[in-house]
């Protein structure tokens, strides 16, 4: 969760990491995921481009395996590339149940897909190598910059990908069924300042969003949960953050260590944020600050030091930047633009042949766990969420500056306002028309699927996550697919 990164939101938990970096260099105030969830996000991220033109519409759906990468442009350019960790821009992780879900949302039926969200404590007030995986991967980083990146002639470009502090699978739910367990160690936990967690405030269920509605139900939100039980969610969430911050220290320290510290540049972000049961949710698939709301600090040679810039800035900012850094001439055609000159402080003009930064940022998800496309504008102090094809769906208007917390939606109040954020939106991308063809290709992926499986389909839909729900009226749920289809 971006909002972490910068006050008052840091004050509920320790992030050195972070901080060194905020004093070294600067955060943005308003980055933003272009689609809140790991692979089409990713995709975004790795290709410049945004989610409409990628087509990556759901977590196993993103980028072709050779495109190419600002990653490749540098190494063709002379740079030694090195990844580690989680990459997932091609095709994230995901099961048979991920993708049934996500090609059924059109479907007018509603069962869980989640666990319901838990926290675990494990190990010892001196356990801090909880996420294994990621501090191998770290582990890995650094003996390369120790080993190898300190002897090369030529510059290096390092990609570290983490799991944390995504939460965890939940196996006592069956093998298919998520990952809804923030699991962390006495060690983390006692980095976070439990007085400093706020509640969230959460809408009568009659008075959620209908896709929120849906987004709760299927995330399993819906049932009573007790004030102590959000707390410790948030609590977990934010040690998993500490934990992940850890991480990115081992890397600071590796480039102190070797002398490299002074001449790299370095950017921490994340592909989404975690709603930690802000707006009865948890996981992201949401437009609310909490989900699309990223991390972006960048230190480095030439950034300037402890700068907090407000404007709007998103992933696919990330490919022109780094061609930026790298001064290999940026393609015209991406969606994002280099963040160097935010970065310096240069005009605007003599940055961009394709003229100044748009005021705006657009995120847009068409995955599962949310029954309809929506597309995201935030411009100025407004956010504006609008769904499917802009008028079978209510639209939502928030004011961040007067509404952080994005509980009240303003939409009746300003239509003039909703007009014409509207008009900018299909100005950027004709959304009814994009909505339309991932419902197109949803209906097409599900009938291949349920050819390939024959008159067995229905057995096999009733062992995914959401089984407890389709066995309690099977027929019911066959009728509402048969007449979707």
């Amino acid at each position: 969760d971006g909002r972490l990164t910068f006050f008052p939101g840091n004050q509920t938990v320790d992030l050195p990491s972070i901080n060194f970096m905020k004093r070294h260099g600067t955060v943005f105030l308003n980055a933003y995921t272009n689609s809140p969830i790991c692979c089409p996000s990713r995709a975004a991220m790795w290709s410049g481009l945004f989610t409409h033109l990628t087509e990556s519409w759901n977590n196993f759906k993103g980028l072709d395996p050779d495109y190419v990468t600002w990653m490749d442009l540098m190494e063709r350019h002379g740079y030694r590339a090195q990844k580690f960790g989680k990459l997932d821009f091609t095709s994230g992780h995901h099961s048979v149940s991920n993708r049934v879900e996500a090609w059924t949302r059109d479907v007018d039926f509603l069962l869980r897909q989640e666990g319901r969200p838990m926290v675990k404590l494990t190990g010892h007030k001196k356990h801090v190598r909880v996420m294994e995986k990621d501090w191998w991967n770290t582990d890995k980083a650094v003996n390369w910059i120790k080993e190898e990146a300190v002897n090369l002639t030529q510059p290096f470009i390092l990609y570290l990908g983490l799991n944390l502090p995504h939460p965890y699978p939940s196996p006592y739910a069956g093998e298919n069924f998520g990952s809804s367990t923030f699991l962390t160690s006495p060690y983390w936990l006692e980095k976070v300042n439990y007085e400093a967690i706020k509640i969230p405030k959460w809408s009568s269920l009659s008075e959620m969003h209908p896709v929120d509605y849906y987004s709760s139900y299927t995330k399993n939100c819906t049932g009573e949960f007790t004030k102590e039980e959000v707390r410790n969610i948030r609590a977990f969430y934010y040690a998993m953050c500490a934990e992940t911050d850890a991480m990115l220290g081992e890397i600071l320290s590796a480039l102190r260590d070797t002398g490299l510290l002074g001449k790299t540049i370095i950017l921490f972000t994340a592909d989404h944020g975690e709603l930690a049961m802000e707006h009865r949710q948890f996981y992201k698939m949401s437009m609310y600050e909490g989900s699309s709301h990223v991390p972006l600090v960048v230190m480095g040679p030439g950034v300037r030091e402890q700068q907090q810039i407000p404007n709007v800035v998103s992933l696919v900012d990330i490919y022109p930047t780094m061609l930026d850094i790298a001064r290999i001439p940026v393609p015209q055609n991406l969606s994002g633009y280099s963040l160097i000159p935010l970065l310096r402080e240069k005009a605007e003009s003599q940055a961009s042949p394709r003229g100044p930064r748009p005021s705006w940022v657009l995120s847009e998800f068409h995955g599962c766990n949310v029954n309809s496309s929506m597309y995201m504008l935030r411009a100025g102090k407004w956010k504006y969420i609008t769904y499917s094809d802009g008028s079978s769906v209510p639209p939502q208007l928030f004011d961040l500056t007067a509404d952080p917390d994005e509980l009240t939606n303003v939409a009746i109040t300003f239509p003039v306002t909703v007009l014409s954020l509207d008009k900018v939106l299909r100005s950027i991308v004709n959304y009814p028309k994009v909505s339309s063809s991932v419902q197109e290709y949803n209906k097409q992926q599900f009938i291949s699927w349920k050819q390939s499986l024959g008159h067995n389909y229905s057995s096999v839909i009733a062992n995914l996550r959401w089984h407890q729900d389709w066995l309690k009226d099977q027929k019911k749920y066959e009728n509402a697919i048969d007449k979707w289809l």
